[in-house]
């Protein structure tokens, strides 16, 4: 094969650039409607292009109601939510790779503490985030290239 051809294994290959974020002083409503919209599961949370944290799906299900809470009194639940911020629930100690790190640093980084994104950086500023789904279309292109 020739080298023209060959997967790069890069996460700045892989990686999706220039990724939705939230503020600390968003209301968690704003990163659940955003998560659910655009169908992500993680959300960087930023300040001045400082990544500050971030914001999972997981955070979010823990800080709204339960569907019974909903279901007896959707107005109050709704209320309570609504003064809720990003900065109360998000994580703020944030694994993160650089765009030069390779996948395979990414995918042990992730399978090792258990967490669906990394955040990508470059200079100390956020560029992207690569994901569990990011990482396996970069095993299907590997696997494509293996085959040939």
């Amino acid at each position: 094969m020739s080298a023209e051809r060959r997967v790069s294994l890069l996460v700045r290959d892989w990686m999706r650039a220039h990724p939705l974020v939230v503020r600390p002083k968003d209301s968690i409503d704003r990163a659940r409607a955003l998560c659910e919209e655009h169908r992500i599961n993680q959300l960087p949370v930023v300040t001045n292009k400082t990544l500050v944290g971030i914001i999972t799906d997981r955070d979010l299900r823990d800080a709204f109601p339960s569907v019974a809470e909903q279901a007896r009194d959707p107005h109050r639940a709704h209320t309570e939510t609504a003064d809720v911020l990003v900065g109360d629930v998000m994580s703020p100690q944030v694994l993160t790779v650089n765009e030069t790190d390779t996948v395979e640093h990414a995918a042990v980084m992730m399978q090792d503490e258990r967490i669906g994104a990394l955040p990508v950086l470059r200079d100390n500023e956020l560029v992207g985030i690569v994901t569990r789904s990011d990482l396996l279309r970069a095993l299907v292109a590997l696997a494509k290239q293996a085959a040939t």
